[in-house]
C-alpha cells in the first residue's frame, strides 16, 4: 500500500497517536507498520516532512519518530523541524533514527532534549524495548554505541537534564516476585549499571550477577537486561500505552 504524506493510518481521533516523520517511503512504511503491530490501538500518521504536521493537532500525539537523514544535530534544518514539533506538541517525546553511531551526535542529541536515539544498526528487539522506556518516561541510547550484547546497558543523560525516574525501593510491592538480592540487581539496572559495576557495588562475582540476571529475567518473560529496564519503566506509568508483551 502506498504512504502518502499525512496518511493516518487510523482514525480513532482520540486514540494514543504517533507520528512517524521519514523522508523515505520503504523505510517509513516498514516503521508505521512495525510500530502499528507492538502498539495495538494506536494512530499512526506518517509525514514525508514536519510540513505536515498540522494534520495531527488537536490528536493526542504520545510519540514523534524524526529521521535525521544524514544532517547534522546542529544543521538549521533539524532544528527548524524540532522547533516545530515543539510549537505543536510541547509533551510528546521525540525519538530521532539515525544512520550513523557516531557517540558525539548521539550525546549532543540527547543533551538537545531528544528522549530517544536510535540507529539503523539497532537489533529489532532492542530497538522495541527502547521504545517502550521512551514511551514510559525514560531517556534511551544504546551504550556503548555499535556494540548491543547482552552486557550493553543504557546510556542515560544526566539526572539533571532528564524526568527523574521512579526508583524501586525494597517494599515496593512490584517487586513482591523477586529476592532481596535480585532486587538489589534491578535497582542497579535501572540506573544503567553494567554487571561489572553491579558485581562491584553489591559484592558479588559475575557469574553471580549473571544468574540473577537471568533469574529476573525468566520472572519478567523478557529476553535481555534492555527489555528488564524497559518492563519495569512500563508497569510505573500506566496507561501510558506502551504494551509490554
Amino acid at each position: 500500500m502506498s504512504i502518502s504524506s499525512g496518511a493516518v493510518r487510523r482514525k480513532a481521533r482520540n486514540a494514543p497517536t504517533g507520528i512517524v516523520i521519514e523522508p523515505h517511503t520503504l523505510a517509513r512504511t516498514a516503521i508505521v507498520t512495525l510500530l502499528e503491530r507492538e502498539l495495538a490501538g494506536w494512530t499512526f500518521i506518517d509525514m514525508i516532512s514536519t510540513a505536515s504536521l498540522d494534520k495531527a493537532l488537536g490528536m493526542d500525539v504520545r510519540l514523534i519518530t524524526l529521521d535525521l537523514a544524514g544532517r547534522g544535530v546542529r544543521s538549521s534544518s533539524l532544528l527548524d523541524d524540532l522547533a516545530a514539533v515543539a510549537a505543536r506538541f510541547p509533551k510528546a517525546p521525540i525519538a530521532l533514527l539515525s544512520d550513523t553511531d557516531d557517540v558525539s551526535v548521539a550525546t549532543q542529541a540527547l543533551q538537545m532534549g531528544i528522549r530517544g536515539f536510535f540507529t539503523t544498526a539497532l537489533p529489532i528487539e532492542i530497538a522495541l524495548a527502547g521504545l517502550r522506556l521512551v514511551l514510559a518516561g525514560g531517556v534511551f541510547c544504546p551504550h556503548p554505541l555499535g556494540a548491543f550484547g547482552d552486557d550493553a546497558a543504557l546510556h542515560l543523560v544526566p539526572a539533571e537534564e532528564q524526568p527523574e525516574p521512579r526508583r524501586l525501593r525494597h517494599d515496593d510491592p512490584m517487586l513482591a516476585d523477586f529476592t532481596p538480592r535480585e532486587a538489589d540487581v534491578l535497582a542497579e539496572l535501572q540506573c544503567g549499571s553494567s554487571n561489572k559495576v553491579i558485581a562491584g557495588k553489591l559484592n558479588l562475582s559475575g557469574h553471580t550477577v549473571k544468574m540473577h540476571l537471568q533469574h529476573i529475567m525468566r520472572k519478567l518473560q523478557v529476553q535481555n537486561r534492555t527489555e528488564v529496564v524497559a518492563r519495569l519503566g512500563g508497569r510505573s506509568s500506566p496507561g501510558d500505552g506502551a504494551a509490554v508483551t
